[in-house]
């Protein structure tokens, strides 16, 4: 484990862009490198090498490596894993085709369902049963097992998942199975349900092992190449990666758990924002995280970011909760939209500008990269805008053509709907604002909350070029642009503690509450989980304990937390008080009256972390002295609705309390904010720009 973390290095690996954070005893060096398809690892390579040469250090002082990774999630999406085979109980083989049965388009008469991650061909059975309720009814057939490892040896299958009904309660047979399937296939990585997902609910435990497994050599080679590659470079420290509920695990528990890296960027920009919120003591926090392929919106209360048990990949219909991979695991709960800077604008069939979800990525990028792509995206319509300087994209590295963006443009959208470059493009950027608009709405009301009564915080490459017009649209008044705010995910995983979580899935009737029993799952659960947070820190630890309540006869769970110690049979009233206030927060109000209504624990959650110290508080300044530079340009300004002489000033020329109105931009190495004309941009203490709406200035 680290003993020493004076200089820490974040890199994530995103759809566009690799982002790098340098943090040397508290000074900050960042870049984005475009994202290397063919080797992942030498996008971060690169852009190690331009931040140690910035800081004036050595590969061999970095002392932690903090990373994450999109690779797994794209594995998943774009069905580029191993060949696998899924070994199960006898009469569930195709419990991954069945799905739910559920419609998410119910009018829909041509829907289309994701096909399952493994074909049928490739999907075994074998008798075993255990019962609901953990108890063999049926023994293992051992033999079937020993014959089916020679045909999964002679099939050629590079991993191997396992998923028994109600392995849940008890993974004896899994673990039986693994025994024996390993002595034939000994360099076969093969995953267990019990182990990567105990929770019921078989279809999605299943689809969660099948997609463990699926991803788990891709991984495993990618990071054995990462760390030798980093190790010739000198840099011999400890790399550690962010899973999607926000902690770090060792590159060894991610080898062999790679389905807990699909969110892991997403989750380090939660996590930044978090730290942010912490920082100004905002209570009520909307995190938005633009980056060059999609836009992640997050809802952020008491400065902990809202999370889920379950979340979806490789969506059929993108915006259609139901319509795809489901994903057992602890994950930072978001909402993911195709609406980043790389997304392609199109006109569809009505004459309606879309945008999304097809991206330009970096191979080859929006037509003004001018590497190969011809279809207009985002960042084209900003640059036709004045939102970006051509001659300084990400600090020059990139210098971008606006003949390139007008072509593209007018040739996809313009042409077909008779607008000249300019109207199309405020079109395309007005249905990309107004699809993430909606998007943070929904998530608003399906959270009951009203997102006009939160503060955002504005990250990602993108997210600073859209956040005031966002704002607008949305009714909030003030929005933070924090320092770094370009590699904001890559920043966050610096801020990220060590920490896991265990579960595990037992129905207990609270009229049968029975602490022993409970106790001993639990100190089960606690031990796992500060396992796995110890093999990256010795500090303190802390636990939190989480049961997934309902009302017996229900569908679906929401989360009450129980005291971290032990229980006695007086905790039972407790619980279920805790459950009715819970209730009544989602849904309005508790349920009363029914005779005979019991309520039952499905699933225990144990959520293990490392202490970290708080971040030095400070307060908002909304005043301060006038800042008018004469240099400027021109800006389409969509509350004018016509282009308007924009101030453009250097982030780094800013002292603390200057106030800058809009409309300006404020110009950085990795991305420009842009003040539109219903804002001020203020200067606060530690870097961050504060826009707040003119109207409610003192």
């Amino acid at each position: 484990m680290p003993t020493r973390q004076d200089i820490k290095l974040g890199a994530d690996i995103g759809g566009t862009f690799t982002d790098i954070a340098l943090d040397v005893r508290g000074k900050l060096y960042s870049t984005k490198v475009l994202t290397n398809y063919g080797a992942p690892e030498q996008a971060i390579l690169d852009g190690i090498g331009i931040v140690v040469d910035q800081a004036g250090i050595a590969w061999s002082d970095i002392d932690i490596i903090i990373h994450g990774t999109t690779l797994a999630t794209n594995a998943l999406i774009e069905r580029r894993g191993a060949k696998t085979a899924l070994v199960t109980t006898e009469g569930f083989r195709d419990v991954i085709e069945i799905r739910t049965e559920n419609r998410f388009e119910q009018y829909d008469l041509n829907l289309k369902l994701p096909k399952p991650l493994i074909p049928r061909q490739h999907r075994y059975t074998v008798k075993g049963r255990v019962d609901a309720g953990g108890t063999e009814i049926q023994p293992l057939d051992e033999a079937a097992l020993e014959a089916l490892g020679e045909e999964l040896r002679d099939e050629g299958f590079g991993a191997i998942a396992i998923g028994f009904i109600h392995s849940y309660q008890n993974g004896a047979h899994e673990r039986r199975a693994r025994e024996i399937l390993a002595r034939k296939l000994p360099e076969i990585p093969i995953s267990l349900s019990s182990e990567v997902s105990p929770q019921m609910r078989e279809y999605e435990r299943f689809n969660t092992v099948c997609a463990n497994a699926y991803v788990r050599p891709q991984m495993q080679d990618y990071l054995v190449r990462l760390q030798e590659r980093l190790k010739e470079h000198g840099a011999g420290c400890p790399v550690f990666m962010i899973h999607s509920g926000g902690g770090l695990i060792s590159v060894e528990t991610a080898m062999e758990f790679p389905v807990r890296l699909v969110e892991s960027g997403p989750a380090g920009g939660a996590i930044f924002a978090a730290d942010i919120a912490a920082r100004f003591g905002l209570k009520k926090v909307v995190s938005y995280d633009m980056g060059g392929t999609t836009a992640k919106i997050s809802l952020i209360e008491d400065f902990v970011p809202q999370t889920a048990r379950t979340f979806e990949v490789a969506r059929t219909y993108r915006f259609c909760k139901g319509s795809g991979m489901p994903i057992s695991i602890p994950v930072i709960e978001m909402i993911e939209i195709g609406a980043g800077g790389g997304s392609i604008a199109w006109v569809d069939s009505m004459g309606r500008i879309q945008t999304g979800p097809e991206s330009a990525a970096s191979e080859p990028g929006p037509a003004c990269y001018q590497r190969g792509g011809t279809r207009p995206a985002i960042t084209d319509a900003d640059l036709l805008l004045g939102k970006i300087d051509p001659d300084n994209f990400a600090g020059g590295a990139i210098r971008l053509s606006p003949s390139a963006s007008e072509n593209a443009v007018q040739s996809d959208v313009g042409s077909k709907l008779d607008l000249d470059p300019l109207e199309a493009a405020f079109g395309i950027c007005e249905v990309v604002d107004e699809n993430m608009a909606n998007a943070a709405r929904v998530h608003a009301v399906e959270n009951g909350k009203n997102i006009s009564d939160y503060v955002m915080i504005a990250f990602g490459g993108a997210a600073p070029l859209h956040a005031a017009r966002l704002c607008e649209k949305l009714g909030i008044d003030r929005c933070l642009i924090p320092p770094g705010a370009g590699v904001g995910s890559a920043i966050g995983f610096l801020r990220a503690p060590f920490g896991y979580e265990a579960l595990a899935s037992r129905l207990v009737r609270m009229s049968g509450f029975d602490p022993g029993g409970l106790n001993a799952m639990l100190a089960e659960l606690k031990e796992g989980a500060v396992g796995f947070v110890r093999s990256g820190t010795d500090g303190p630890v802390t636990c939190e304990i989480i049961a997934f309540m309902r009302y017996s006869g229900q569908g679906w769970e929401i989360p009450v937390e129980i005291p971290d110690r032990e229980l006695t049979a007086k905790d039972a009233d407790l619980i279920n008080q805790r459950f009715r206030e819970e209730y009544a927060r989602f849904f309005g109000r508790a349920i009363d009256g029914l005779d005979g209504l019991e309520t039952e624990i499905v699933t225990w959650s144990v959520k293990a972390t490392n202490e970290r110290p708080a971040p030095e508080s400070r307060s908002l300044g909304e005043g301060g002295e006038l800042r008018l530079p004469e240099e400027g340009r021109m800006v389409f300004d969509a509350a004018a609705n016509r282009l308007l002489e924009n101030s453009i000033l250097e982030r780094t020329s800013l002292k603390e309390g200057d106030r800058t109105p809009g409309p300006s931009v404020i110009v950085e190495r990795e991305t420009s904010t842009v003040v539109t004309s219903p804002f001020d941009a203020v200067m606060q203490s530690d870097g961050t720009i504060l826009l707040i709406r003119k109207e409610n200035r003192p």
